[in-house]
């Protein structure tokens, strides 16, 4: 089980964030990268420059944030 500092001492430099399927992107846009096995990256594509949140699978479950809309396996 991954803890919150664990996740973010992950590199993430060569991740591939993928952008949500449908819907618009206005105010930002959602992205999202898996990093491990069981723990994901959690971007905006209209702010790259801001660091990505971490988070596993049941914490993004919990989150309501579905892998599978941005055309990944959770």
């Amino acid at each position: 089980m991954w803890s919150g500092s664990d996740l973010y001492a992950l590199d993430i430099g060569g991740a591939s964030f993928t952008k949500a399927r449908g819907g618009p992107c206005t105010e930002g846009c959602v992205t999202l990268a898996r990093i491990g096995e069981d723990a994901w990256a959690l971007g905006d594509s209209k702010r790259p420059q801001a660091q990505p949140l971490r988070f596993t699978t049941k914490e993004l479950d919990a989150a309501g944030i579905d892998p599978a809309r941005f055309g990944l396996g959770a």
